[in-house]
């Protein structure tokens, strides 16, 4: 799906996960460039971080080797960290950036710093967003689409569809949130041109509430657990008048779903 993909990192255990993740949208012959940001340019700080650097560049080849496929680590110094990924991004012509929340120890805030917010609201690839649950493995039952429109975007259906044939080809859920009709309009016999099982399910949800953008996350995780969860990805849309997927928005989705998460800003 992707034929360059970046993906910055932070500490060496998240090298694996994410770089495992990214290999499952790379084409073939596609490339994986691994990215940590040294968070300062002061000496002798930066030089004790750039020696410990190792400890990602090493866990970034050996995976590629496992996994056949091309990956370049690079080891970037700078106090401004949602610069450099974006400047990395854009000189290396990526396709999309990867990456997972990281949380503060001293903080309930899973992001660090405004990193996350920067990355979705300024890079010129698709962005997403996983959470540790996506990382873990682990068989996937079913991809869950939600959306507030007629239809999910053509970029989260095709990102979608892809999951779901790396997992086996699970069926792919829609849940169309709207002034309802009732009963589901779902169909077991469709499928896409890929041969993934497709389902449609429309969701009740009455107009004031797209207002309240603060119940939008439980709502959704409401809709999901209804289906008995599965993999969650939350495409971007416009709801309410504004982004769907901003800070406020992934943190609270983040911190209370049970299940697989991946946020797509494409």
């Amino acid at each position: 799906m992707y034929r360059k993909i970046l993906v910055p990192v932070q500490v060496p255990a998240e090298v694996e996960p994410l770089v495992r993740f990214a290999a499952q949208l790379l084409e073939p012959g596609g490339e994986i460039r691994v990215l940590h940001v040294i968070p300062t340019t002061t000496l002798p700080e930066v030089t004790r971080a750039w020696r410990a650097s190792v400890n990602l560049v090493v866990p970034a080849h050996e995976v590629g080797a496992v996994l056949d496929v091309k990956v370049d680590p690079e080891v970037r110094a700078s106090t401004d960290v949602p610069g450099e990924i974006l400047e990395s991004a854009e000189t290396h012509a990526v396709d999309a950036i990867v990456f997972t929340l990281r949380g503060n120890p001293r903080s309930h805030n899973p992001f660090v710093g405004h990193t996350a917010s920067a990355l979705l609201q300024h890079a010129g690839a698709d962005v997403l967003v996983v959470n540790r649950l996506a990382l873990a493995s682990g068989s996937v039952p079913r991809v869950i689409v939600p959306t507030f429109g007629d239809r999910p975007t053509s970029r989260s259906l095709a990102l979608a569809e892809e999951l779901s044939v790396k997992a086996g080809g699970v069926p792919v859920i829609t849940l169309v949130f709207g002034p309802a009709a009732g009963a589901d309009d779902a169909s077991g016999a469709e499928r896409t041109s890929r041969g993934v099982p497709y389902v449609r399910r429309s969701v009740p949800l009455a107009g004031p509430m797209l207002g309240r953008r603060r119940r939008l996350p439980e709502l959704i995780l409401q809709a999901a657990a209804r289906e008995r969860y599965g993999l969650l990805l939350v495409g971007e849309e416009p709801v309410g008048g504004g982004a769907l997927l901003t800070r406020r928005f992934l943190e609270s989705l983040f911190r209370a779903a049970p299940c697989p998460v991946v946020s797509l800003r494409s």
